[in-house]
């Protein structure tokens, strides 16, 4: 979820695949070279087939968040949205990471530890209403129990650390209803960590508290999610953390300088020294510069337009006049492509242990890229990990074996002081 955004069963899934991929290359854009039709073919078949068989894990998917607002069903396909039952099956999608996403006005407001609550019951519920389709994961065995099935299994991470509110109680609390990690600000600084979008960097990084709550993540199996922070803040938690931490959607610097939110190579490098994983965003202002320059320009003409009306930042006329920007000034939406090079830059700097998945999706409106706008399209990346000449063992890596290495890591350094990891799907069906 971005500040900008504010702003503005087995056989059925074998033949859906095929199908979604078919599909999705019709819409890929210009930027990929025109395949000649056994090529595409062979492709196809290929990316299909691993989708199938892979584990897929996606650590961010703002689908609570997006209910919160319009509540939809998405145990079946929905009319909205980038993520629902139907897409994600057809995707090969494992385990969706559900965003338990926390407005930083919302924690300005004390009202973050309430919220954060109110988003569990709400996946909670999704998943009692349809158990067929969806099951909470809690320990990484979760995801291993549901596989083979047409489940899709949903662990939990909260986005921004607000709920916590400077207590060791509420952070077990939260261990306790499944959270499993913590991004530990969003798009301002909170009283744990400066955030890359906010300008008071009011404690250089991470706060007394903050630098306390990294061990203690680590002691009760909680990943760390050092996406949104500040550098310093970063920095800070790569010394601290025992265990290896993770950037749950964010993608690379160097592609879109200037912009912090991303990570710098001596960041990507150092994270994968460390054992850890940065999960690739799809946003295309995460991706493009050129994505990033519109973002900035849209901004201009909407402030521009409010002064010269005399209107509130929070004027009604500010949809129409954003939509006939867009009509005026067509968006330079990303491509598979353009995600595909940021994978290759993380791999070449951090080897291909420290890449994973991190979509967004639900969480970055309409920005992603062409070719991979929904929960249907993990095959149409597969596809292009093949084309640059990934290996099966090193795609499957990418997809969702790193992430589980991270997260069985933490989940053993906690073993190790005495917290057992607490699986709820795994354990019921006496795994």
């Amino acid at each position: 979820m971005t500040p900008q955004t504010l702003l503005f069963g087995a056989p059925a899934r074998r033949l859906s695949l095929l199908a979604v991929l078919s599909f999705l290359g019709a819409c890929a854009g210009p930027s990929s070279p025109e395949p000649t039709a056994p090529a595409a073919d062979a492709a196809a078949d290929a990316a299909a087939v691993l989708a199938r068989s892979a584990l897929i894990v996606d650590t961010h998917i703002d689908v609570p968040y997006r209910l919160h607002k319009s509540p939809e069903d998405v145990s079946v396909r929905t009319e909205a949205g980038d993520f629902d039952y139907v897409r994600a099956l057809a995707g090969g999608l494992n385990a969706a990471f559900m965003s338990i996403y926390i407005p930083a006005a919302t924690d300005a407001a004390g009202e973050a530890y309430g919220f954060a609550e109110q988003l569990i019951d709400d996946v909670e519920a999704m998943a009692a209403a349809a158990p067929d389709k969806f099951a909470i994961a809690t320990c990484a065995a979760d995801v291993a129990a549901v596989l083979g099935s047409d489940r899709i299994a949903l662990p939990l991470g909260m986005e921004n650390g607000g709920p916590i509110e400077g207590a060791f109680d509420k952070l077990r609390h939260f261990r306790d209803r499944g959270i499993r990690y913590i991004t530990l600000a969003h798009s301002q600084s909170n009283h744990i960590s400066d955030s890359s979008y906010d300008s008071n960097r009011r404690w250089q990084g991470l706060s007394d508290f903050g630098k306390a709550l990294v061990p203690e993540m680590n002691r009760l199996g909680v990943m760390v999610d050092v996406s949104h922070v500040s550098d310093d803040a970063f920095w800070q938690v790569l010394e601290i953390s025992a265990t290896p931490v993770i950037a749950s959607h964010s993608s690379l610097r160097h592609f879109t300088p200037g912009f912090e939110r991303n990570m710098s190579d001596e960041m990507v490098a150092a994270l994968g020294k460390a054992g850890g994983v940065v999960q690739i965003n799809y946003g295309s202002s995460f991706l493009t510069q050129a994505a990033q320059d519109y973002g900035k320009a849209s901004a201009a003409a909407m402030q521009a337009y409010l002064t010269r009306n005399g209107l509130p930042a929070d004027a009604p006329e500010r949809r129409a006049f954003a939509e006939q920007y867009r009509v005026e000034h067509p968006y330079p939406y990303a491509s598979v492509e353009d995600v595909l090079d940021h994978i290759d830059r993380a791999v070449q700097l951090a080897g291909i242990d420290a890449v994973g998945l991190g979509s967004d999706y639900d969480g970055v409106g309409d920005s992603l890229p062409t070719g991979l706008k929904d929960a249907a399209s993990y095959p149409m990346l597969i596809a292009g990990l093949l084309d640059r000449g990934y290996d099966e063992i090193a795609i499957r890596k990418i997809l969702g074996g790193n992430l589980m290495r991270v997260w069985r890591a933490v989940e053993a350094h906690a073993l190790a002081g005495g917290e057992a990891p607490q699986c709820r799907f795994a354990a019921a069906a006496g795994r």
